[in-house]
């Protein structure tokens, strides 16, 4: 009975040889491979280390085309392993083996289906970094849990994937929780992946601020933009900058508060203000900021349209019922549903726990497909 399982196993197996070739040019791996090369080859050259941001620039583009490379191989890998421990138990008839071939194609199966929608991720700057502004709603203590809940969610879903983040801004709670917060999440296709968790955020669940235990709705809006490298030439008037300087509160550390060394960039023509405290220096704080503030005008560039600027702003002016793209419901059942998509989930803890790869993965798929529901 073994060999025929075995036999039906080795078929599937092969079968995803030629899916694997077509996914192998569909993410561009020879072209990665070959993009690789060359700036190995320049990191070589004399003088290279000379000029730091240049250095610095091809230095992350490496890492990036080698973690993107590696992925790939060991899928490859992964896939003749499977397949040589399938085709060796066939031969000694071993059923002993059959779990692990069984749970090996299923896990190929899971993984090639992911990387195919890592290759729909067509768009000029999916691959780049993510900034994400969390805000909290209208509600107080409530809204502002919420948004620190948010936070922990999305830390937890880059650590998943073995990705780095780190705080860029950080506005702590009247009582508890974050007003708002800005962290960079760093990782290949880190933007391509959580642009799809741009909008508002609905939670309802029984208030644990509340001495009556009453059920509460509260909101929270997060905000995902590209990270720009150095070369996008986004032109800024210095005299369009205006700058405020403030003592750092929140998480920070010792140095916090004695130095006003937080930078606040308002940019008078569209009023997008940016702010980072993080730093230990002003300006540090100022070159983050300064970040922020060309990829949202960069933004507003490609969209070409002034009457857009909310759109790049964020969602905060709207904030409340009707504009959620998610709702999580911890009270009377356990829900988390996605607006868009009508992906859900009943496991709300893991969902909390950075489990998100489900609702963007099927973000993915309808944005391809044009069937998002829009609001």
């Amino acid at each position: 009975m073994a060999v025929i399982e075995y036999d039906e196993y080795k078929q599937k197996l092969q079968a995803l040889e030629p899916t694997l070739g077509e996914l192998e040019k569909a993410l561009g791996i020879p072209k990665a491979r070959e993009e690789l090369a060359e700036l190995q080859k320049e990191t070589e050259q004399e003088g290279f280390w000379n000029d730091l941001e240049r250095s610095q620039q091809v230095s992350r583009q490496v890492k990036r085309l080698e973690n993107k490379i590696k992925k790939h191989d060991k899928l490859v890998s992964e896939w003749e392993d499977t397949l040589t421990l399938c085709e060796m138990a066939q031969e000694e008839d071993d059923p002993s083996q059959l779990e692990e071939v069984v749970s090996g194609y299923e896990t190929l199966e899971k993984e090639i289906s992911e990387r195919r929608l890592a290759a729909l991720l067509s768009g000029e700057y999916d691959a780049n970094n993510a900034i994400l502004t969390f805000h909290a709603g209208a509600g107080g203590t409530e809204a502002q849990d919420w948004t620190e809940m948010l936070y922990r969610m999305y830390t937890r879903w880059a650590e998943r994937h073995g990705y780095t983040y780190q705080l860029m801004d950080y506005e702590a709670g009247d009582e508890a929780g974050i007003k708002s917060a800005t962290i960079l999440i760093e990782g290949e296709n880190a933007y391509g992946y959580l642009k799809s968790e741009n909008g508002v955020h609905r939670l309802v669940r029984i208030s644990p601020f509340d001495a009556n235990a009453r059920r509460q709705t509260s909101f929270s809006s997060l905000e995902v933009m590209p990270e720009l490298d150095n070369n996008i030439n986004i032109e800024i008037n210095p005299a369009d900058i205006e700058m405020q300087v403030y003592r750092s509160s929140g998480a920070g550390g010792q140095h916090i508060n004695k130095t006003s060394s937080a930078v606040r960039l308002i940019h008078k023509p569209t009023g997008i203000v940016t702010t980072c405290q993080t730093q230990r220096s002003q300006l540090q704080n100022r070159e983050y900021a300064m970040e922020m503030m060309k990829a949202k005008l960069y933004q507003i560039a490609l969209q070409q349209h002034k009457d857009k600027i909310d759109d790049i702003k964020g969602v905060q002016n709207e904030i409340a019922w009707g504009h959620q793209i998610r709702s999580y419901v911890f009270m009377p059942y356990t829900l988390v549903k996605d607006n868009r998509t009508g992906y859900e989930s009943s496991n709300v803890q893991a969902v909390m726990d950075g489990d998100l790869d489900g609702f963007i993965f099927a973000y993915l798929k309808a944005a391809s497909r044009g069937e998002l529901k829009e609001d």
